[in-house]
């Protein structure tokens, strides 16, 4: 006869933690003042660790109290995080509590973590895409504890995570159903919730912080500091790419040149005749940049990865076009934003720090290892797409009766970065930074197979009518200004692309150079912005620049 077997032993192992730390806890709570010892006591050597630390909100009690314990009692953690965002985030390592990291993005952190890299002291498992990480959650990166934030719990241990619950909830949900410990810092405990966003069914501890969780109003730029060659690539961004393509629903990736086509709608496009014609709907953070093209009538939806300081109360007071709960409250979900983004979409534009000759880009250069974020997902032709749109139908190859549409994924450069480096360059520094780091593969964020416009202030170059790779590159010098890629161009060549419509000059599209000003923008400054949102608009303090 077999022997009998056991199939309760992760749950009998959670249910053996939590009650070596029932003398710390009141129910589910725990006191503020007892949070490390909490850690100590529920977090063993060598387990995995989901930190909630995307690319805004920051569970950054917890993080500071991971820093602070013994790393003789805990050590050799395997590190899960979207973002690597803050010091602590990196010092648990230099600290020897945790070796090993698995992450999507580390912007301001990225050129220590190349440095931790190169010294030893930091292991990577792999970069991904948030979607990515996020799914490893359920398969092979299954948690054995997450630390999490909310705005405010209940007495009985339900959240609340309001405008930015962005990644709580599918993180929680992969520690909740598979007998991971789930440990919430909230920024107060209350009565009754505004709503309920994640029950208490799946939290195990409720920490209240000594401050509110960190926030970064990362999507947020001011128009005071967009240029007007800015302002010449959005016009050509406009008319060679949404109104050429019908374009209906798009993300923007954060930057200056973004935000100009938003602040340019109200203006120029209205000059186009293009209102109700482009790009009703739209997945991105609620950015202060789009005010005026939501206030002027162009926008339909907007669904958001996550929330942005100071938008509360616009949003609030637009439920037509935001997410908006009863309570009043925008609901973002950071999962279903990027599952939105991969699927749902006519176009991504967004931009890099490299393009290679080949039309490979990276954000990830020498001694910079800052990963990918969502970019891949929103700039990838999603395969597994069966619906269609005109926007895509436009990509559609004539001559192949079995032949599908493509997500249109733009990048919008210009020519040398703010460093005055070349943005376009032979190699990308990616391929030396995957043997630095011993990566499988070089880490590039959007691969050229995937990328079908490029536009810089030189003009657009329309890579999916290219029929090679030698084409490819040929429309590639000819966007590619002086740099080392650009001047190979040759003048014969560029007025053969221009015929064949592979490569569009501003003049190809009807745009005089002279008309980019700033004075074309809807709004110039944040006081504009705030008098577009009838005041509702409230900029946190490092973008009033105005008495």
């Amino acid at each position: 006869m077999a022997q009998k077997q056991s199939w309760d032993h992760n749950r009998r192992a959670k249910e053996t933690k939590l009650e070596k730390a029932s003398s710390l806890m009141q129910g589910k709570f725990v006191q503020t003042s007892d949070a490390k010892e909490l850690l100590e006591t529920l977090i063993d050597s060598g387990d995995r660790v989901v930190l909630e630390g995307d690319n805004q909100k920051q569970a950054d009690f917890l993080s500071r109290t991971l820093e602070t314990v013994d790393p003789e009692k805990v050590n050799h953690l395997h590190m899960i995080m979207s973002s690597i965002s803050r010091p602590e985030h990196l010092n648990i390592f230099e600290n020897g509590i945790a070796s090993k990291m698995d992450f999507s993005y580390a912007g301001p952190q990225s050129t220590r973590v190349s440095q931790m890299i190169s010294d030893g002291s930091l292991v990577v498992g792999d970069i991904h895409t948030y979607l990515e990480l996020y799914g490893r959650l359920f398969i092979d990166l299954i948690p054995n504890v997450v630390l999490v934030a909310a705005d405010k719990a209940d007495r009985q241990g339900n959240l609340y995570t309001g405008y930015n619950t962005e990644e709580t909830p599918v993180i929680v949900e992969s520690a909740a159903f598979k007998d991971g410990i789930v440990i919430v810092q909230a920024n107060e405990i209350v009565d009754q919730l505004p709503r309920v966003d994640i029950p208490s069914d799946w939290v195990d501890v409720v920490i209240q912080a000594d401050q509110p969780y960190q926030l970064e109003p990362l999507f947020t730029r001011d128009p005071q500091n967009i240029t007007e060659l800015q302002i010449l690539m959005a016009m050509m961004a406009i008319r060679g790419v949404y109104e050429k393509h019908n374009v209906q629903s798009v993300n923007h990736g954060v930057g200056f040149n973004t935000a100009a086509i938003e602040l340019l709608l109200p203006t120029y496009g209205e000059q186009l005749g293009l209102k109700g014609k482009i790009i009703p709907n739209w997945e991105l953070n609620p950015t202060p940049t789009l005010i005026p093209a939501i206030e002027s009538g162009w926008v339909q939806s907007v669904h958001s990865f996550g929330g942005e300081v100071g938008m509360e109360k616009y949003i609030a007071a637009r439920p037509d076009v935001f997410f908006v709960g009863k309570d009043g409250t925008m609901r973002s979900n950071r999962a279903f934003g990027q599952v939105a983004g991969q699927y749902a979409l006519d176009i991504f534009v967004g931009s890099t720090l490299q393009i290679d000759q080949f039309g490979n880009s990276s954000t990830v250069t020498n001694g910079r290892l800052s990963g990918f974020g969502g970019a891949p997902n929103m700039g990838s032709n999603p395969t597994g797409r069966r619906h269609s749109t005109p926007a895509w139908q436009s990509l559609k190859p004539d001559d192949d009766p079995l032949a599908k549409g493509q997500k249109l994924v733009v990048q919008m450069v210009e020519t040398f970065g703010s460093n005055k480096r070349p943005v376009f360059v032979d190699h990308l520094d990616a391929e030396d930074v995957r043997k630095e780091a011993k990566l499988a593969n070089v880490p590039i964020m959007i691969y050229t197979e995937d990328t079908t416009h490029i536009v810089t202030e030189e003009g657009i170059a329309y890579l999916y009518k290219t029929d090679s790779m030698a084409e490819r590159k040929q429309a590639i010098e000819a966007i590619a200004g002086v740099t080392p890629v650009g001047l190979r161009s040759k003048s014969e060549t560029l007025k053969d692309l221009r015929n064949r419509g592979i490569v569009a000059l501003p003049e190809d599209l009807g745009v005089k150079r002279t008309d980019a000003k700033r004075s074309l923008l809807a709004a110039k400054n944040m006081e504009e912005i705030v008098e577009w949102s009838k005041g509702l608009y409230n900029p946190p303090a490092k973008f009033r620049n105005w008495s």
